[in-house]
């Protein structure tokens, strides 16, 4: 028997080869069914030699190639038998005989027709930022070299500004706008996808969200006045107010753009632009300090505290995060009288206090900061007079015994 005849064939090709071969019987019936462009899911029923037979659902099979998932450092092919993938519609048969799907055009080397294709039929292609010029950045897509402007490099705020090294020698996937002079001018834009991805997201998000429930998201801006936090295609601010219980001056001294975060949805309002606006709240998910104030601070306790507000008529301490009392003007001084409280203290100064009481249902704490100075006054006044005391005994007793000795002889 020849050498030939006694080889063994793959299974894994054998079964590929069926497969192929009877989606080629049956193409015809499938084929109009889809269209150029179309995004397919699919499972991967069978991998051949360079592309993978894919079934999309019950109306039919295609291929992919096998390239788009392969590693370019080692070779290895990251997909098997039974992976759900997602991928468009790149011809649907009527030029190859069988609907051909690509998750990513720009890999391929006919790069000018995957150009048009991806253009007419509005499919991602991928590109690498190669550099920064004037009024965008150079993406070279294949062997063609196109043109992204900066304002479509990314989904920004306007006035934001973000270094062009964090785009240089990044590979994204880009949407073509515009082909000219026979493919030599190319414009291309990442941030029509990435509003796209946005506003799927932003639909699945709206499903979820509602007032009461506990989210996650990351923040994404800094202001003067809280921080916008990305809960998934979905924009959601906290309020500095809303961020601790204790007394922030600016958000960033609490949270950074790129921070993980967890926040309480609070409110979601229909704003005046048309858009629904959601607040949150980090403090709705600590723990309330004034649930056990009494206990920590009970009247006549002393603390160390930080000047937070100076008033005429007296200083706001901070004495424990989100605890903050009020040493009125009269009880900062035990020496002099003061006709406004930054006689005595300046913001940021770390003092000592005496907690006078607690109004728990105003949430108001009463503070001085003379209790101390007028109980070391008094014991060193008690102890200067014990002083006396115990000198004035001495001499007393002296006085005794000599008179004493005085009487001796005269007896």
């Amino acid at each position: 028997m020849a050498e030939n005849d006694q080889r063994k064939s793959d299974p894994a090709e054998d079964d590929f080869a069926t497969l192929f071969a009877a989606s080629e019987a049956k193409g015809t019936r499938h084929r109009k069914e889809f269209a150029v462009g179309d995004l397919v899911r699919g499972s991967v029923i069978a991998i051949g030699q360079g592309s993978a037979f894919v079934a999309i659902g019950g109306k039919g099979e295609a291929t992919i190639d096998l390239a788009e998932f392969r590693d370019p450092t080692t070779g290895a092919v990251s997909l098997v038998v039974g992976d759900q993938l997602e991928a468009t519609v790149v011809d649907d048969g009527s030029e190859s005989g069988t609907i051909v799907l690509r998750r990513t055009l720009g890999r391929g080397g006919h790069i000018p027709a995957e150009l048009e294709q991806a253009m007419a039929h509005r499919i991602p292609i991928e590109g690498l930022v190669t550099g920064e010029n004037k009024g965008g950045f150079d993406v070279q897509i294949g062997g063609v070299r196109a043109f992204c402007p900066g304002s479509q490099i990314d989904k920004r705020r306007p006035g934001e500004r973000v270094p062009a090294s964090e785009y240089i020698g990044q590979r994204f996937l880009f949407r073509v706008s515009k082909i000219d002079s026979g493919g030599r001018n190319v414009v291309v834009s990442r941030r029509d996808l990435l509003e796209e991805e946005a506003a799927a997201k932003a639909a699945e998000t709206w499903k979820k969200l509602q007032v009461g429930v506990t989210v996650q998201g990351t923040v994404t801006n800094i202001r003067d006045f809280g921080a916008f936090v990305d809960l998934g295609g979905v924009e959601g601010l906290i309020h500095v107010s809303e961020l601790g219980y204790s007394r922030v001056g600016h958000p960033s001294e609490v949270l950074q753009v790129g921070q993980h975060v967890e926040a309480r949805v609070l409110k979601i309002e229909q704003a005046p632009t048309g858009r629904r606006q959601v607040g949150l709240s980090m403090k709705a998910l600590a723990a309330d300090p004034w649930s056990t104030i009494q206990e920590r601070f009970p009247a006549g306790t002393s603390a160390s505290g930080t000047v937070r507000r100076v008033e005429a008529f007296g200083a706001f301490i901070e004495i424990a995060p989100g605890l903050e009392g009020l040493a009125h003007v009269s009880k900062l001084s035990l020496d002099r009288r003061l006709s406004h409280a930054r006689q005595a203290v300046s913001i940021g100064d770390q003092v000592e206090v005496t907690i006078l009481g607690v109004d728990l249902e105003k949430r108001r704490i009463s503070l001085s900061m003379i209790e101390r100075a007028r109980q070391n006054r008094d014991a060193a006044a008690a102890e200067e007079l014990a002083e006396e005391q115990a000198a004035m005994a001495k001499t007393n007793q002296r006085r005794s015994l000599a008179t004493f000795a005085d009487l001796l002889p005269k007896k």
